[in-house]
């Protein structure tokens, strides 16, 4: 299973020949393209190809134990949440942003950021998903967002932490309706053009932090004022589109019936995204609550 995730790509696999084709090329060593990895009829290349009734339904992969479900992507992705949003509430209770205290909360903060992206990139290599792995990114990665939270509310915006929460959820439940709809197509163009954006966004803002380490102030004011709500806006519909990713590649693991372990990738894959949403909107509520 390939996370949709920018820095969080694996090999995966292609559900059909043109629709998606996350995987098309042949992996060296690998599967032919099209090829169900997870398929135990050795000869079944094709999941839509029509099968034996004691294999599966037509379209489906054969029915196995242990095979990955919704059920279980959404307990572990409740699970990887439910850790993120726990030790955020340690780290706002616990690590309270005030003067005194500024330059430590914000060191730790920053601290559990690097942590938590290195872990990610840990289990981004990783042949296998690593629950602890993961739970550990999701437990570093609350910290940091409880210190920024805390931050955000306390000298920009006293609301800003629900309304980010809301607006999360918002694009969370609107690309699921819409994906579900239909109205969202999951083709290679799509996946490429996402990938090729979230690169150039994500190269965009690490000059901008650089410039702003090492000249003060904004950087390159891409995270201020108008240039500022235009690339927060801008890296919320990047978000969308990652959800987009994600749900079609859960529903590809359903398809193909991949092992239940890979649910914690979807987990992984769905964490990491929705934690790019909430920031990016809790950057733009600071920017224009901050401006009024």
């Amino acid at each position: 299973m390939r996370s949709s995730n920018p820095v969080f790509s694996r090999q995966g696999f292609s559900r059909d020949n043109g629709y998606a084709g996350f995987n098309a090329q042949q992996q060296a060593g690998g599967p032919a393209a099209g090829t169900d990895p997870y398929a135990t009829n050795p000869y079944a290349t094709n999941p839509y190809a029509q099968q034996d009734t004691q294999l599966g339904a037509p379209g489906q992969a054969p029915a196995r134990s242990g095979a990955m479900t919704i059920d279980d992507v959404v307990s572990r992705t409740a699970i990887t949440l439910g850790t993120v949003f726990v030790t955020a509430a340690l780290a706002w209770f616990l690590l309270p942003v005030d003067p005194a205290n500024l330059t430590k909360s914000y060191g730790i903060g920053i601290g559990a950021a690097l942590v938590a992206f290195v872990l990610a990139m840990v289990q981004s290599f990783k042949r296998k998903a690593s629950p602890a792995l993961i739970l550990a990114y999701a437990a570093f990665e609350g910290v940091f967002l409880g210190v920024i939270s805390s931050a955000v509310t306390t000298y920009v915006a006293a609301g800003a932490v629900p309304q980010a929460v809301l607006g999360t959820m918002s694009v969370f439940a609107g690309v699921l309706i819409a994906y579900k709809m239909r109205w969202i197509r999951v083709t290679r163009r799509f996946y490429g053009f996402v990938m090729a954006a979230a690169m150039g966004f994500v190269l965009l803002m690490a000059v901008n932090m650089l410039f702003a380490v090492f000249g003060g102030g904004d950087g390159l004011g891409f995270r201020s004022g108008g240039l500022g709500i235009m690339f927060g806006i801008i890296g919320i519909i990047l978000g969308a589109c990652f959800l987009a990713l994600d749900f079609k590649q859960v529903e590809d693991g359903i398809t193909y019936g991949a092992p239940r372990q890979e649910a914690w990738l979807a987990a992984f894959g769905l964490t990491v995204t929705l934690v790019w949403i909430y920031t990016e909107f809790l950057r733009l509520i600071a920017i224009l609550q901050g401006d009024d």
